[in-house]
C-alpha cells in the first residue's frame, strides 16, 4: 500500500501507540493494565507500521529479532520470580522495596514490575514473530 495519509498519520498514530503502551506497563500492577494488554498496544502499533511502510521497516526499527525479545522476556520474569526466593518466599511471591527521593518521599518498586516487563517483551516478540511472517509472506 502506498498511501501518503497512510504513512504520515502512521508516524504519529504509532509513536503515541508506544508512549500508551508504555504508561500501561507502568500501571499495570495497581491499575488495569500491565504487561500483557501493554505489550498488545505496542504491537498493534507496529503491525500498523509494517502496513504503511512494510516488514523490513519494522525490522530495521526494532533492532533486534522479535524472538530475542520473547527469550528476554522469559528470562527477566524469571529472574522477578527467583527474587523471592533469595528472600525466602514462594517463587514469584511479590518483594518490594522503596526508593528514596531527594526531595523527599519515596517511590515503591517491585518484582512485580519486573514481571511485568518480562510478560511485556515476551508477549511482545510473539506477536511481532507472527505478524512478521504473515506480512512477509503476504509480500513473496
Amino acid at each position: 500500500m502506498d498511501s501518503v495519509i497512510l504513512k504520515t498519520a502512521t508516524r504519529l498514530i504509532s509513536a503515541l501507540m508506544l508512549v500508551f503502551s508504555f504508561f500501561l506497563l507502568l500501571r499495570g500492577h495497581n491499575l488495569p493494565g500491565g504487561g500483557f494488554i501493554g505489550s498488545l498496544v505496542a504491537a498493534t502499533a507496529f503491525a500498523l507500521y509494517a502496513i504503511a511502510f512494510g516488514p523490513a521497516s519494522v525490522r530495521q526499527a526494532l533492532r533486534v529479532e522479535p524472538m530475542k525479545l520473547s527469550i528476554a522476556g522469559l528470562g527477566i520474569a524469571l529472574v522477578a520470580g527467583l527474587l523471592a526466593l533469595l528472600e525466602g518466599a514462594p517463587f514469584l511471591t511479590g518483594v518490594w522495596n522503596k526508593i528514596e527521593l531527594e526531595g523527599g518521599g519515596t517511590i515503591p518498586l517491585g518484582s512485580p514490575l519486573l514481571f511485568d516487563v518480562g510478560v511485556y517483551l515476551v508477549v511482545l516478540g510473539a506477536v511481532l514473530t507472527l505478524i512478521l511472517a504473515m506480512e512477509e509472506e503476504e509480500g513473496s
